[in-house]
């Protein structure tokens, strides 16, 4: 015969508290790495292209270069100015927020430091007056977009294949020995590629995008000079990348999506 039924006791709050507090623990330990060591970023444009290409996702150190306003969720001003700075060097690539009213985040290589004077003639970068050294080291084949930015990928349309194009690939070294790609899809006399020159002033950056030719950057009047407090920071390594070529739930599709080379790739 079955004996009489036991009553259950309710769950102790003391457990309650234990499992909410580890959760709000995690959360708390979240939220510090992402503020103050790494943060992801997504590509979404062509503009560092072939070092960075859409879609991928890339983790920037926030301890670079120290911490300012939009170093923290909803560029929360705690505090003036920056703290713990140090200054970038040449040829980083740098997550800034674009300054203005926009709110939007960028992705460019820092060329020029305080002081510096920079000009481009007929796509070559001079700095100081001396051209930065630059190899040329063959046509590299770049996946075509729409108008070159982060719109649908163009195909033949008979065959429905993606288009490639052969583009002018060099490698461009910087005074300190930081070398890096640059592609130059209309050649060397595209807009852009004659400038006036620049004297970039005391505490801002001048950026340029790796692929020069479809670039917004500080040679444009409507980015210009960055302040040091508009730094967020450096750009790492890519923890991801996928063409997009499949939506997010044609999961069948994500092997062939995936670049899988490029993942946990040295930002250089």
């Amino acid at each position: 015969m079955a004996g009489p039924a036991r009553k259950q006791n309710p769950p102790k709050l003391g457990s309650l508290w234990d499992t909410v507090r580890t959760i709000i623990y995690a959360i708390a330990i979240a939220l510090t790495i992402r503020i103050f060591v790494l943060e992801p970023f997504t590509i979404p444009s062509g503009s560092m292209l072939p070092t960075l290409q859409i879609g991928d996702y890339i983790f920037v150190s926030k301890y670079r270069y120290g911490y300012s306003r939009y170093s923290f969720p909803f560029s929360l001003e705690l505090f003036p100015g920056r703290l713990f700075y140090s200054e970038p060097e040449r040829g980083d690539v740098v997550i800034f927020r674009k300054p203005g009213p926009e709110k939007v985040d960028f992705v460019k290589r820092l060329v020029g430091l305080p002081g510096d004077r920079l000009q481009v003639r007929r796509g070559i970068l001079y700095l100081n007056g001396k051209a930065v050294d630059r190899e040329n080291i063959g046509p590299i084949k770049i996946e075509q977009r729409v108008n070159g930015g982060s719109y649908d990928w163009l195909r033949d349309p008979q065959t429905g294949e993606y288009l490639y194009e052969e583009t002018p690939h060099f490698i461009e070294t910087m005074p300190n020995g930081k070398a890096y790609s640059v592609i130059e899809l209309q050649g060397n006399t595209a807009y852009k590629d004659d400038t006036k020159e620049y004297l970039v002033p005391e505490d801002h950056f001048f950026f340029m995008g790796d692929n020069r030719d479809s670039s917004a950057d500080s040679r444009y009047q409507t980015l210009g000079f960055v302040h040091k407090n508009f730094l967020i920071g450096r750009a790492e390594f890519i923890v991801h990348s996928t063409n997009r070529r499949a939506e997010f739930w044609e999961f069948w599709k994500w092997p062939e999506t995936i670049r899988f080379e490029r993942i946990f790739k040295t930002v250089e």
